[in-house]
Protein backbone atom coordinates (compact mmCIF):
# COMPACT_ATOMS: atom_id res chain seq x y z
CA UNK A 1 0.00 0.00 0.00
CA UNK A 2 1.48 3.41 -0.88
CA UNK A 3 1.80 6.04 1.49
CA UNK A 4 -1.10 8.61 0.65
CA UNK A 5 0.32 11.70 0.71
CA UNK A 6 3.95 11.06 -0.75
CA UNK A 7 3.57 13.41 -3.29
CA UNK A 8 1.59 15.66 -1.53
CA UNK A 9 4.33 18.38 -2.41
CA UNK A 10 3.99 17.84 -6.08
CA UNK A 11 0.92 17.83 -6.94
CA UNK A 12 -1.13 18.41 -4.01
CA UNK A 13 -4.73 19.38 -5.51
CA UNK A 14 -5.02 15.83 -7.57
CA UNK A 15 -7.08 13.60 -5.70
CA UNK A 16 -5.72 10.21 -6.75
CA UNK A 17 -2.73 11.17 -4.11
CA UNK A 18 -5.62 10.91 -1.40
CA UNK A 19 -7.03 7.93 -2.04
CA UNK A 20 -10.20 9.81 -2.41
CA UNK A 21 -12.13 11.23 -5.17
CA UNK A 22 -11.96 14.98 -4.09
CA UNK A 23 -13.51 16.15 -7.38
CA UNK A 24 -15.54 19.54 -6.46
CA UNK A 25 -14.58 19.59 -3.37
CA UNK A 26 -13.50 22.82 -1.10
CA UNK A 27 -9.45 23.09 -1.08
CA UNK A 28 -10.23 23.27 3.34
CA UNK A 29 -12.06 19.75 2.91
CA UNK A 30 -8.66 18.37 0.83
CA UNK A 31 -6.51 19.88 3.16
CA UNK A 32 -8.69 18.22 6.41
CA UNK A 33 -8.66 14.75 4.93
CA UNK A 34 -4.68 14.87 4.45
CA UNK A 35 -4.45 15.98 7.57
CA UNK A 36 -6.16 13.07 9.05
CA UNK A 37 -4.36 10.81 7.08
CA UNK A 38 -1.48 12.05 8.34
CA UNK A 39 -2.19 11.59 11.56
CA UNK A 40 -3.18 7.88 11.32
CA UNK A 41 -0.05 6.96 9.47
CA UNK A 42 1.92 8.93 12.23
CA UNK A 43 0.45 6.79 14.99
CA UNK A 44 1.23 3.77 12.78
CA UNK A 45 4.84 4.66 12.51
CA UNK A 46 4.63 4.68 16.79
CA UNK A 47 3.13 1.07 16.41
CA UNK A 48 5.83 -0.27 13.98
CA UNK A 49 8.39 0.91 15.99
CA UNK A 50 7.31 -0.64 19.20
CA UNK A 51 6.71 -3.75 16.83
CA UNK A 52 9.73 -6.62 16.95
CA UNK A 53 9.59 -7.25 13.34
CA UNK A 54 10.72 -3.75 12.65
CA UNK A 55 14.29 -3.54 12.06
CA UNK A 56 16.57 -1.59 14.65
CA UNK A 57 17.66 1.11 12.06
CA UNK A 58 13.67 1.72 10.81
CA UNK A 59 13.03 2.47 14.80
CA UNK A 60 15.25 5.02 14.82
CA UNK A 61 14.34 6.46 11.62
CA UNK A 62 10.64 6.13 13.27
CA UNK A 63 11.16 7.49 16.61
CA UNK A 64 12.62 10.99 15.52
CA UNK A 65 9.57 11.78 13.26
CA UNK A 66 7.40 10.47 15.54
CA UNK A 67 8.80 12.27 18.54
CA UNK A 68 8.59 15.79 16.10
CA UNK A 69 5.19 14.35 14.96
CA UNK A 70 3.64 14.32 18.34
CA UNK A 71 5.46 16.77 20.35
CA UNK A 72 3.62 19.32 21.57
CA UNK A 73 5.90 22.08 20.03
CA UNK A 74 7.19 22.73 16.60
CA UNK A 75 10.13 23.33 15.04
CA UNK A 76 9.00 26.45 13.18
CA UNK A 77 6.18 27.87 15.16
CA UNK A 78 3.25 28.15 13.43
CA UNK A 79 2.52 31.72 14.32
CA UNK A 80 5.24 32.67 11.73
CA UNK A 81 3.40 33.70 8.59
CA UNK A 82 4.25 31.38 6.17
CA UNK A 83 7.32 29.45 6.86
CA UNK A 84 5.17 28.34 10.37
CA UNK A 85 3.97 25.81 7.91
CA UNK A 86 6.47 24.40 6.04
CA UNK A 87 7.57 21.48 8.46
CA UNK A 88 3.67 20.63 8.70
CA UNK A 89 3.81 20.70 5.05
CA UNK A 90 6.91 19.41 3.56
CA UNK A 91 9.37 17.97 6.10
CA UNK A 92 6.91 15.80 8.29
CA UNK A 93 4.87 13.63 5.30
CA UNK A 94 8.44 13.77 3.36
CA UNK A 95 10.17 12.13 6.84
CA UNK A 96 7.02 9.60 6.97
CA UNK A 97 6.51 8.92 3.38
CA UNK A 98 10.54 7.51 4.13
CA UNK A 99 10.23 5.42 7.15
CA UNK A 100 6.96 3.99 5.26
CA UNK A 101 8.83 2.82 2.49
CA UNK A 102 11.13 1.39 4.89
CA UNK A 103 9.04 -0.96 7.15
CA UNK A 104 8.61 -4.22 6.17
CA UNK A 105 4.47 -4.28 4.48
CA UNK A 106 2.59 -6.69 6.87
CA UNK A 107 4.37 -4.69 10.01
CA UNK A 108 3.03 -1.94 8.42
CA UNK A 109 -0.48 -3.11 7.65
CA UNK A 110 -0.97 -4.59 11.36
CA UNK A 111 0.11 -0.75 12.64
CA UNK A 112 -2.04 1.12 10.19
CA UNK A 113 -5.88 -0.96 10.94
CA UNK A 114 -4.57 -0.22 14.93
CA UNK A 115 -3.71 3.34 14.10
CA UNK A 116 -7.32 4.03 12.35
CA UNK A 117 -9.13 2.42 15.45
CA UNK A 118 -7.32 4.49 17.73
CA UNK A 119 -7.27 7.40 15.79
CA UNK A 120 -11.22 7.07 15.01
CA UNK A 121 -11.30 6.96 19.46
CA UNK A 122 -9.37 9.98 20.19
CA UNK A 123 -6.89 8.45 21.91
CA UNK A 124 -4.13 9.57 20.48
CA UNK A 125 -0.52 9.74 22.53
CA UNK A 126 1.52 13.03 23.03
CA UNK A 127 5.17 12.91 23.33
CA UNK A 128 5.98 15.44 26.38
CA UNK A 129 9.65 14.44 26.25
CA UNK A 130 9.75 15.55 22.35
CA UNK A 131 8.09 18.32 23.33
CA UNK A 132 11.04 19.36 25.83
CA UNK A 133 13.84 18.78 23.26
CA UNK A 134 12.19 20.85 20.56
CA UNK A 135 12.29 23.92 23.39
CA UNK A 136 15.70 23.15 24.45
CA UNK A 137 16.69 23.13 20.59
CA UNK A 138 14.81 26.69 20.52
CA UNK A 139 16.67 28.13 23.91
CA UNK A 140 20.25 27.07 22.04
CA UNK A 141 19.37 28.63 18.93
CA UNK A 142 18.04 32.06 20.78
CA UNK A 143 21.30 32.17 23.44
CA UNK A 144 23.62 31.60 20.22
CA UNK A 145 21.40 34.13 17.73
CA UNK A 146 21.55 36.43 21.10
CA UNK A 147 25.37 36.04 21.44
CA UNK A 148 25.95 36.96 17.74
CA UNK A 149 23.86 40.03 17.71
CA UNK A 150 25.72 40.94 21.41
CA UNK A 151 29.00 40.56 19.66
CA UNK A 152 28.06 42.04 16.80
CA UNK A 153 26.94 45.40 18.46
CA UNK A 154 30.41 45.13 20.76
CA UNK A 155 32.36 44.98 17.96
Amino acid sequence: MQCPYAYTVISFFKSDNFGFNGQGMHPLAKIKHLAGQIKVETYALFLAARDSRTPWYVKIVIAVIVGYALSPVDLIPDFIPVIGYLDDLFILPLGIALAVKLIPQPVLADCRARAMQTVNSNKLPVSWVAGIVIILLWIFITVILGVWVYESLIA
